[in-house]
């Protein structure tokens, strides 16, 4: 009997999609170098969340075995800040970035510490996002009208790159509390990409689901 059934390639097949696959092999290593069992929960379900996320599994990571029943985020870009307070605002932040084509991000070369209470640390971090959603502040231009700019091609992707500091509170049992992330405003670089340099959020999927479960859940 034929297999009909279209052959999935996770084999990353530009540059942005081999930085885009090896995003976590920084915490790989501090996972496999890890002997303190708290602090090796706290980094896999980083790894995990993060993996969930931009391959649009949100739901996934939002699950009472990975984050607590109500999370708070808080993002500073430039000036602005945006503020998620409990699981249901978290929720409506991810189904957003992925109904406006923004969920398709990944961090570079990561420096950390993590501690029983969670961990800190410094990411280069990068994003696609359309022209029409670029403002100064990325986050904060969700949920608002395209963006009027003639500064950039409203039907053309741009790649911003950043380096931002982030605080990630974990509970007692090693589930994620929220975020806290501050961004370099003078590190902020944008570039347009080509439509097939672009990963998609199929794309995304298909490189992340074969690396997600390495770890497995947290436990």
């Amino acid at each position: 009997m034929e297999n009909n059934q279209p052959t999935v390639n996770s084999q990353p097949r530009t540059p942005f999609e081999t930085e885009f696959v090896e995003m976590m092999d920084d915490i790989d290593v501090m996972i496999e170098a890890s002997t303190n069992p708290m602090h090796k929960k706290i980094l896999i379900n980083y790894r995990r969340h993060a993996l969930l996320e931009v391959a649009g599994r949100y739901d996934e990571l939002l699950a009472p075995n990975m984050t607590v029943a109500e999370p708070k985020y808080r993002i500073f870009e430039g000036n602005s800040s945006i503020l998620l307070e409990g699981m249901q605002q978290v929720r409506q932040f991810y189904q957003t970035l992925s109904a406006t084509n923004m969920l398709v991000m990944w961090s570079g070369k990561q420096k950390m510490a993590v501690n029983d209470w969670g961990f800190a640390g410094e990411i280069e971090f990068s994003q696609f996002v359309p022209g029409a959603r670029l403002a100064e502040n990325i986050f904060q231009s969700l949920g608002n009208e395209p963006c009027e700019n003639s500064e950039y091609d409203a039907d053309t992707f741009y790649i911003i790159r950043r380096k931002l500091a982030f605080v990630w509170p974990y509970n007692e049992e090693g589930k994620m509390i929220g975020e806290h992330v501050y961004e370099d405003t003078r590190s902020k670089v944008i570039n347009k990409v080509a439509s097939t340099d672009v990963i998609t959020a199929e794309r995304a999927r298909e490189l992340l689901d074969p690396i997600i479960d390495k770890y497995g859940i947290p436990n």
